[in-house]
């Protein structure tokens, strides 16, 4: 591992070059800032983040797609059930179909039938108190979304596999919607704290990660995820995840300015 002092200034280099506003027009965060309702921008988020996958380009437009679906009033379209009216095989996203749309649609108006938000169910499940924020959110999640659907499970909604998983998807949204600084993320949840949240891991950012010494690791998985992240910790504790941006940005551009 190189030296932390230069990679913190190699990284908060990169991060302030990339956490700009122009980094929204091309980002899927684009789409839950449509919004001011925190209903509408959590379900947006989530949306958007179960979707991205591939490229950034197809991505955006299946974003797009969706909030076309949902008459762009998301929390309406959930209270409403007008989901159920949809093909089971409409295409939304590669391998995402309406099913899984739908499987992911029940599941959130079971929780906002019994909670103001997700943020309010996060906070009334304690999840801000452990030590895996995201993983226990999911956990939860998955229950709830399991009773609105018979006991069924979806991993193109959430991932199954929790002791192994990235769980970059949902980190991603996270990064949206509990990091504050103003720029690119909205900062809309107080239920998990911005030091609590985890490196959102892909192909990308891991081989960055591995070119810069940060992790030894081969596979991209949740043990690679913790070790990452503690690192960042390391080098800005009450934000670390703000490197997201720097490792995204090494991982398009190939070098660093």
């Amino acid at each position: 591992m190189q030296d932390l002092n230069q990679l913190k200034a190699l990284l908060d280099r990169e991060a302030e070059r990339v956490n700009t506003p122009y980094f929204i027009d091309a980002d899927p965060v684009q789409f839950p800032r449509r919004f001011s309702s925190l209903r509408d921008i959590e379900i947006v988020s989530l949306l958007s983040a179960t979707i991205a996958w591939g490229n950034r380009k197809m991505i955006c437009n299946n974003c797009e797609k969706m909030l076309s679906i949902m008459e762009n009033e998301p929390a309406h379209y959930v209270e409403s059930q007008a989901y159920e009216s949809l093909p089971d095989e409409l295409n939304i996203h590669r391998t995402f179909f309406a099913r899984n749309f739908k499987y992911l649609m029940r599941g959130l108006r079971r929780i906002y039938l019994s909670h103001s938000s997700l943020n309010e169910f996060a906070h009334a499940n304690h999840v801000g108190e452990s030590e895996e924020p995201a993983w226990r959110l999911v956990t939860l999640m998955q229950h709830e979304l399991a009773e609105a659907n018979g006991g069924a499970s979806d991993s193109r909604c959430l991932p199954t596999n929790l002791d192994n998983t990235a769980l970059k998807r949902i980190n991603m949204a996270l990064r949206w919607l509990v990091r504050d600084d103003g720029i690119v993320d909205m900062g809309v949840w107080d239920a998990i704290k911005p030091s609590q949240l985890f490196i959102p891991l892909d192909v990308h950012v891991g081989n960055t990660a591995r070119e810069l010494a940060m992790t030894t690791r081969h596979a991209n998985d949740k043990k690679t995820v913790m070790e990452i992240t503690k690192l960042l910790r390391q080098l800005r504790p009450s934000d670390p995840i703000i490197y997201d941006f720097a490792l995204f940005g090494y991982s398009m551009n190939n070098s660093l300015s």
